[in-house]
């Protein structure tokens, strides 16, 4: 408990200090047993239950496993104990550790900042202390790779740094900030391109924010397949900046289409089974067979019967909702346009904009309406006004 609240505190602070720093559980989706810890840079100190156990600068491994309700740590030479908390804490600034699970066995990577290290249920609970923006470039180039322009780096950035602050408090009753999953932000630690950290550097403290000077929901896709959705018809709620937009610059490229087959029989008996849709009347059937969005729609309807796209593209693992329907002997084909839920910015719209000479302001006024970039710094000053 005193631990949380220590950590609640440090949360609290670092929020009305600009977020300097977030707490991100790495590993969230494993159940984490052992790992090893090697510095890569810099000098740390290791805490174990607020002493001081050793100084290194990469001359020691630690392996650290969870045994019962503790952590025990240890180096090829020595077994320093159990403990309920470790922390390693950069002394120089600009430290790097390299992290290497050993049950179960995962690829190593490498983290920037400080750690905290605990035991919770029978597990490691590996909580990566990082600078926003150490955290932002990571989930950058998580996010978007290592192959695309540098003002695409700064619109993923910004949306990246407005998604974080937005959700800031996402895992507060678990202890930590985020975690480095997709429903939070994917995040594997430091990138391996270093231009993505000096992009996020450039665009520092920059955010995105509706006209009452709230964070926006920094949704964004794959590609639109030409026109992106508004929020309501795929959330349910209405928002000023989440629009449909014609989308031009989406078509052609890797994910704007797509095609499906199904067997007609299956795609029938999934329609009456799934939403009651009255299959034996011949306008209906012929509908569903037979289905064209010259625009994007929001249901399959007939004689009163809503099939809400958006639940056929789940149940049936479509690329979008933007498809087409007809019939081909004894299967449907959904010829489809797009990759994602269509909200917001289209990634590969986005980076053709950017190879075009589109600046990320340009970006995101295009993928975003009635909103404002605007240091995060100044938000409290603003809002005050």
């Amino acid at each position: 408990m005193k631990q949380f609240i220590s950590l609640l505190f440090c949360l609290i602070n670092a929020f009305a200090f600009s977020q300097d720093v977030v707490y991100i559980k790495v590993f969230a989706h494993l159940k984490v047993n052992a790992a090893t810890f090697s510095v890569q840079k810099s000098t740390y100190n290791i805490i174990a239950d607020d002493k001081v156990l050793l100084k290194d600068n990469g001359t020691t491994i630690l392996k650290l496993t969870a045994i019962n309700d503790s952590v025990e740590v240890k180096s090829f030479e020595t077994v320093y104990g159990r403990f309920k908390n470790v922390k390693m804490v950069d002394q120089n600034g600009g430290g790097e550790l390299k992290l290497k699970l050993v049950n179960p066995d995962r690829k190593q990577r490498i983290y920037p900042d400080n750690y905290n290290v605990s035991n919770e249920l029978g597990n490691l609970k590996i909580i990566n202390e990082v600078k926003l923006d150490n955290y932002i470039a990571g989930v950058v180039e998580a996010e978007s790779g290592t192959a695309s322009t540098p003002e695409f780096y700064k619109v993923q950035a910004i949306l990246a740094r407005t998604f974080a602050l937005a959700h800031i408090n996402k895992h507060l009753p678990e202890g930590f900030s985020l975690c480095d999953q997709v429903h939070c932000q994917a995040y594997y630690g430091k990138p391996r391109f270093e231009g993505i950290t000096e992009m996020v550097l450039d665009t520092k403290g920059k955010v995105v924010v509706d006209e009452n000077l709230n964070l926006i929901v920094a949704a964004f896709h794959s590609n639109s397949g030409g026109q992106t959705a508004n929020s309501e018809d795929v959330w349910g709620t209405r928002t000023s900046y989440l629009k449909s937009v014609n989308d031009t610059f989406s078509t052609g490229m890797p994910n704007y289409k797509w095609e499906r087959k199904m067997l007609t029989e299956d795609w029938l008996s999934y329609l009456k089974l799934k939403h009651n849709y009255p299959v034996d009347e011949a306008s209906a059937k012929a509908l569903a067979l037979n289905f064209k969005q010259d625009t994007r729609k929001i249901y399959l309807e007939a004689s009163n019967v809503k099939v809400p796209l958006k639940n056929v593209r789940q149940d049936l693992q479509l690329k979008s909702t933007y498809f087409n329907i007809s019939k081909s002997g004894d299967s449907v084909i959904f010829e489809g346009k797009g990759y994602g839920h269509s909200l917001g910015m289209s990634q590969e719209g986005a980076m053709r904009m950017t190879k075009l000479g589109y600046s990320y302001t340009d970006v995101l006024n295009f993928y975003y309406r009635n909103i404002q970039i605007i240091d995060m710094r100044k938000l409290a000053f603003f809002r005050d006004e």
